[in-house]
């Protein structure tokens, strides 16, 4: 079982970091932050640019948390916010399963994390070194709950949000200069 979860952690938590690093920085093949950034725009999340930050920083941040074994349930709690949000803005209206697009994996990611919390990172783990054991079924739907309402926020304030103000063409903003004289 410990072997199992230090397993879990790096595989899942390092999916998660990289995941998130190409969101923020276009590592492995990823938009970038302006390309993570147009995804907002077009989700309705807004404003897109902190939206693109908070979404790209939980996931790399929430990742590493998570492989490290650090603050097990911030860290999840970060993941499980992201994956609501994906389930609800992207793949909701695809239904369950994975091969329509649905939320089949995010959800699995959602369980998997609250495993973690629920047993603990084990060993070696930060939150083991640092005495921390913030574990079993308060903090898992704790975690749970923080990552949903975190979520909820991130939507609704970003539905809230105006939609930024198309530049106008360059013609149309320039006034004809009027004839000099020669």
């Amino acid at each position: 079982m410990k072997l199992g979860r230090l397993i879990a952690r790096i595989i899942i938590g390092g999916l998660f970091f990289g995941h998130g690093a190409q969101k923020l920085f276009g590592w492995f093949g990823g938009p970038g932050l302006e390309g993570t950034e147009t995804m907002m725009d077009k989700l309705e999340l807004r404003p897109a640019r902190q939206q693109a930050l908070l979404a790209a920083g939980a996931e790399t941040a929430g990742g590493g948390m998570v492989a490290l074994g650090a603050l097990t349930p911030l860290a999840a709690a970060m993941l499980t916010g992201s994956m609501v949000t994906a389930i609800r803005k992207v793949h909701l209206p695809n239904g369950l399963w994975n091969m329509n697009s649905g939320y089949e994996y995010n959800l699995t990611l959602i369980a998997a994390l609250a495993a973690l919390i629920d047993g603990g990172p084990g060993k070696p783990s930060v939150d083991e070194a640092l005495g921390i054991h913030c574990t079993g079924p308060g903090w898992t739907v704790a975690a749970l709950a923080a990552g949903v309402a975190g979520s909820t926020l991130a939507i609704e304030m970003g539905g809230r949000a105006e939609e930024p103000q198309q530049p106008a063409e360059a013609s149309s903003a320039a006034e004809p200069e009027a004839a000099v004289p020669a």
